[in-house]
């Protein structure tokens, strides 16, 4: 039978409350940062039409998602030498330099600065996204996935909350000069500086490096790398083999060495190797893929049966709907993942993802079936999230665990970056109904890699 990580261990007396803190700290900046991002979502396209036109408001658009993808590279390989807390500062530092640019752009009307102001922006997002990873840290196995499913379900309250607090920068900063729709991105890039300050000041000890300092100690004399996730075997931040903790005169005692070299190409040969690690990338990135799909295109599905004086509106209460599906009930996604196990929560998140194809793409002209297709696409894609990042983030070493959680988010971002720019033409061809039809049958590889039977032994995976 494979080793239960899941299975009930107390958690150290003298991290329970460093853990709680940090926890506290990553909800609250989570709320800030997720405002931030959510309202440049909101302006951005209506910013970038009024700018360069129309038919390149989709671009400026996805120029976020792919800075957002590109940006875990850097900010994950400083979390493996330097820890969670700069990793996430730069992310957070670089997104308000992108909202900067972008009110220079609004203010200058100068197109290439708009899209590097966009490319930029998404380094909010990606320190959102980190920040999930950096609470189940020092989480006890028997709460990971209700921990970080704690972090995602923050992020509902800032994207609530975000539309009205952008309505209200662009009447404030209008009285700056500041053109229309410029405000809010001044108001983001504020946002992320707060809790860029906030976790630069308050997030000691750094949680990452506390975990692997206490696997170094927990590691017996000789014994392989302790950087290595409980019930895992020890691996190579590197090369993926056998290393040894405190080997050689520049090696304290109780210490773990994250090796420079510690990449996306490292990170990979790790995940290689992993089944656990394989599936729980492939969960995230197929989840993203198939609700971004079908989510760019529902608005404009709305709008081939709708006028202009009801499109907006519809589209509000469905994107609404769906939202509320990704993210309110995640605290539950997480419980079921603690309870019933990962693979179990994944394959039921794309059980709903086919179901929400199915509801939506037979669905017609009918709004409130539309709605409900939608809600089961948030619900599906929470369900992929919560499970896949969990399971991706006990079934790897510590010491390559932020490099293995960035290229999960490079998959994921150029995942739904595809998706975003694919399922227009498709839509054009096709049809809305073929789009969903597509959709689901990109789940397939998923179902397969979930339903592979689990070695016997084998040390990465759970029970």
């Amino acid at each position: 039978m494979a080793t239960d990580l899941t299975a009930p261990a107390p958690i150290r007396p003298d991290v329970a409350p460093i853990q709680r803190r940090t926890l506290r700290l990553l909800f609250t900046t989570q709320i800030i940062g997720g405002i931030g991002v959510t309202i440049g979502i909101a302006v951005g396209a209506l910013l970038a039409a009024r700018i360069a036109g129309t038919a390149v408001a989709g671009l400026a658009q996805s120029a976020a998602v792919v800075g957002a993808a590109l940006l875990a590279v850097p900010v994950t390989r400083i979390m493996t030498r330097h820890g969670r807390r700069p990793g996430l500062v730069l992310a957070y530092v670089v997104g308000a330099a992108g909202g900067v640019l972008v009110v220079l752009a609004a203010a200058t009307g100068w197109v290439p600065l708009l899209f590097l102001g966009m490319l930029l922006f998404g380094g909010g997002t990606a320190a959102n996204l980190q920040a999930r990873y950096t609470a189940v840290d020092l989480a006890e196995p028997a709460r990971r996935g209700r921990q970080l499913s704690l972090i995602v379900w923050a992020t509902t309250i800032g994207a609530v909350a975000a539309p009205n607090f952008a309505a209200l920068a662009d009447r404030v900063t209008s009285g700056w000069g500041l053109p229309p729709l410029a405000g809010p991105f001044a108001f983001s890039a504020a946002a992320f500086l707060l809790a860029a300050g906030v976790l630069l000041g308050l997030l000691r000890p750094d949680p990452l490096l506390t975990a692997r300092r206490l696997a170094a100690a927990d590691a017996p004399p000789g014994a392989p790398a302790a950087d290595v996730a409980p019930g895992s075997a020890a691996v190579d931040p590197v090369s993926g083999a056998a290393a040894s903790v405190g080997a050689g005169p520049a090696a304290a005692p109780g210490t773990v060495r994250a090796s420079r070299g510690a990449g996306i190409r490292a990170a990979w040969s790790v995940v290689r190797d992993r089944p656990a690690a394989r599936l729980g990338i492939a969960a995230v990135a197929v989840g993203h893929l198939v609700m971004v799909a079908v989510m760019s295109m529902t608005p404009v599905r709305i709008g081939q049966s709708h006028g202009d004086a009801d499109v907006l509106r519809l589209v509000g209460i469905v994107l609404s709907v769906h939202i509320a599906g990704m993210y309110a009930l995640s605290p539950v996604v997480g419980w079921l993942t603690d309870r019933l196990g990962r693979r179990a929560v994944i394959l039921g998140g794309v059980g709903l993802l086919l179901a929400a194809c199915a509801v939506a793409g037979t669905a017609g002209h009918d709004t409130p079936l539309l709605s409900v297709g939608l809600a089961l696409l948030g619900l599906g894609w929470s369900g992929t999230m919560v499970a896949g990042s969990t399971l991706l983030s006990e079934s790897v070493p510590t010491g390559v665990r932020p490099s293995v959680q960035g290229l999960s988010d490079l998959t994921m971002g150029l995942a739904g970056a595809g998706a975003a720019a694919l399922s227009g033409f498709v839509m054009r061809a096709a049809g809305y109904p073929v789009l969903t039809l597509l959709a689901a049958v990109a789940t397939v590889p998923l179902v397969a890699l979930a339903l592979r039977p689990v070695p016997t032994g084998a040390p990465d995976e759970e029970g």
